[in-house]
């Protein structure tokens, strides 16, 4: 689907809807905010292959293991050259330390984490599966490591076979089709939401443009976009902007205050994106409990799961 330069937007997957117009809506058991939270747990390739910024399939990952990868040339996302041991050292970090710190603040809270898993960490590491299953955890699909990220400089042939790919392998590995997509660092062609329905995906979070989900349009099929809060996803505010950790969960709480104000009019809806290799670190891992510990105190917050928010929210429109 190409770009049309017209008046208004110039994409075709939803139309402008002001929150102030909308109908009111109610979470379950009458609570006035949904809280959902995200855990990126993905794996940054040992070696450059062929990057789906620049078009092609990972020839050298057939199975998604890292241990397979030869090591060509290249500079990696970081500016460094392959093999870029601090910035693989930093997600793996997140994987053997990070993620159970985080899991043990979430346990605390009893939150249900929405984990987005990409296809090379949920085939080389089912120890992480099997306690994302424990907690019962949702698992949705990440795309195959967080350095492939989708662009339209592929083809369609191209990004059709790697969303499918990385279906069937979160598939095997989990037990369980995912029915989410984040793809990697929000990456997107022109055609990821119309390709991501065609195969059975019924909801993505790529789309940081809402504080309610929303259905989008496409010509293949039923998907709903669950928007996450850009400005309070981990990376974006610290590997990106620098912003400090107190400032940080400052962010966090005086958000939530903000919605949960507003919640009294209609369901408000908070979706917060964290990597274990950024707020798993130990002087990090102090303000996420800070910050959670702030929203616990209040009543009427929904604990959910993404795809418990969008099937909810289905639910009530389509009264």
């Amino acid at each position: 689907m190409s770009a049309e330069r017209k008046y208004g937007y110039d994409q075709q997957y939803y139309d402008w809807s002001p929150i102030s117009t909308r109908s009111r809506l109610t979470w379950p058991n009458k609570n006035r905010m949904a809280l959902c939270v995200i855990l990126s747990v993905e794996h940054y390739e040992w070696a450059a292959t062929n990057n789906f910024a620049d078009g092609g399939l990972p020839g050298s990952l057939p199975e998604y293991s890292h241990k397979s990868l030869e090591l060509p040339g290249g500079v990696s996302g970081s500016g460094r050259p392959y093999p870029d041991v601090m910035s693989y050292g930093q997600r793996e970090y997140g994987k053997r330390v990070g993620i159970f710190r985080v899991m043990d603040i979430l346990d605390n809270y009893g939150i249900q984490a929405t984990v987005a898993i990409d296809a090379a960490t949920a085939a080389n590491y089912p120890f992480l599966i099997e306690q994302f299953q424990k907690r019962n955890y949702e698992m949705i699909a990440h795309g195959t490591a967080v350095n492939q990220m989708i662009s339209s400089k592929m083809t369609q042939e191209e990004e059709r076979e790697h969303i499918r790919q990385t279906i069937d392998v979160v598939t095997k590995a989990t037990g369980s089709r995912p029915l989410g997509w984040f793809g990697p660092e929000y990456g997107e062609s022109e055609n990821t939401v119309n390709i991501l329905a065609d195969e059975g995906i019924r909801y993505v979070c790529d789309w940081p443009n809402d504080e309610q989900p929303y259905p989008m349009k496409t010509s293949t099929g039923s998907i709903y976009s669950l928007p996450i809060l850009l400005s309070l996803d981990d990376q974006y505010t610290h590997w990106i902007n620098k912003i400090q950790i107190d400032a940080y969960t400052k962010m966090i709480t005086d958000s939530f205050d903000v919605l949960y104000r507003e919640s009294a009019a209609t369901g408000r809806m908070m979706v917060l994106n964290f990597h274990p290799w950024i707020l798993g670190t130990p002087f990090r891992s102090k303000y996420l409990e800070i910050a959670l510990r702030h929203i616990s105190k209040h009543d009427g917050i929904w604990n959910a799961s993404a795809s418990e928010i969008v099937d909810w929210h289905r639910s009530q429109t389509a009264k």
